[in-house]
């Protein structure tokens, strides 16, 4: 039988009087003690992205390593094809000419885009102050144990996650006026995305819940808690700590759906570009320059929500839970 060799004891407990034949020994026997194989590329780069390899699939091979570099570098070769083709029929039909872009360089028209995005990050803000704790009692609701709480708190998050939010807008918009409720432009684009995403937050904050050992919740009714409490002063804070990096991303999401605000008249960013673009014949010039700001805006929330994810992460968890093997 093969000796055991713990980890960090540095002890052989092989017999020492093999240890000059065991250097120059041939190759070991299947049932012979071997210091541990490399990690692999693939576990480096998990670690490096502050994941683990959990060992739910194989490390690729020599041959398996090789596909993939070749499948990368096709990828990436199509991907630029496409980008020269795209660029070279806009140059073609003179939609890269300076005098095209010369308006964007304009005080006025930056002030009327500014103006714009501040309109899409406020509805962003609101929409999400107000969905947030929205979403923790709808989550608290479909956690508690009585049906009274729990069944409507559930038929809401099912309902409203199967309802598309653009019916919701115009539900908003034609339907709320002949029950004798008159909303803003502004509001009619709000009270919708915060009904959706308010369901959606629901099942983050429930999902985070769920993931907590139950020896969290035991050891607070241990301590002489009620149900409520337990979930005020111990489960949630827990909780919200875990999804802290899912509550971002869907912040992300949010931003995204601010852009239906044409339904309403809304006068939000990509509705300004629509504007700008029929009014000065800018069309292609005007989405390329809202497409970018989308594109730095959403990847500030992503590196926010990965500092954020990073700062969770910083030091042991007793409530997370690791792979077992």
């Amino acid at each position: 039988m093969s000796p055991v060799l713990h980890k960090g004891d540095s002890r052989s407990h092989t017999n020492p009087h093999r240890g000059a034949s065991s250097a120059t020994a041939g190759p070991t026997t299947p049932g012979s003690a071997s210091a541990p194989p490399p990690p692999s590329r693939i576990t480096t780069v998990l670690e490096r992205l502050g994941g683990e390899d959990d060992g739910l699939f194989d490390p690729p091979g020599p041959v398996g390593r090789r596909r993939i570099a070749v499948a990368s570098a096709l990828s990436l070769l199509a991907l630029a094809g496409l980008a020269w083709a795209v660029v070279d029929r806009f140059a073609a039909h003179g939609q890269l000419q300076a005098a095209q872009w010369r308006i964007f360089g304009q005080w006025p028209i930056i002030h009327y885009l500014l103006t714009a995005l501040w309109a899409t990050v406020r509805v962003t803000l609101v929409s999400g102050v107000i969905a947030l704790p929205l979403g923790a009692l709808l989550a608290l609701g479909r956690l508690a144990r009585t049906p009274l709480l729990r069944l409507p708190a559930t038929v809401y998050v099912e309902v409203l996650r199967a309802v598309p939010l653009l019916l919701l807008i115009y539900a908003c918009l034609f339907g709320l006026p002949g029950a004798g409720v008159h909303l803003g432009l502004f509001w009619q684009l709000v009270w919708p995305i915060v009904l959706t995403n308010a369901a959606v937050f629901a099942e983050i904050f429930r999902s985070g819940v769920r993931a907590l050992p139950r020896g969290q919740s035991e050891a607070a009714y241990a301590l002489g808690l009620n149900h409520w409490t337990a979930m005020r002063l111990v489960v949630l804070p827990q909780a919200v700590r875990q999804t802290a990096p899912a509550l971002v991303s869907q912040l992300v999401r949010l931003l995204k759906d601010s852009t239906l605000g044409y339904v309403v008249s809304f006068l939000e960013l990509l509705n300004a570009a629509k504007v700008l673009g029929e009014f000065d014949h800018t069309v292609v010039q005007a989405y390329l320059v809202v497409a970018l700001v989308y594109v730095a805006v959403n990847t500030a929330l992503a590196a926010a929500a990965g500092w954020l994810e990073r700062c969770m992460g910083d030091g042991p968890s007793p409530t997370r839970r690791r792979p077992t093997a």
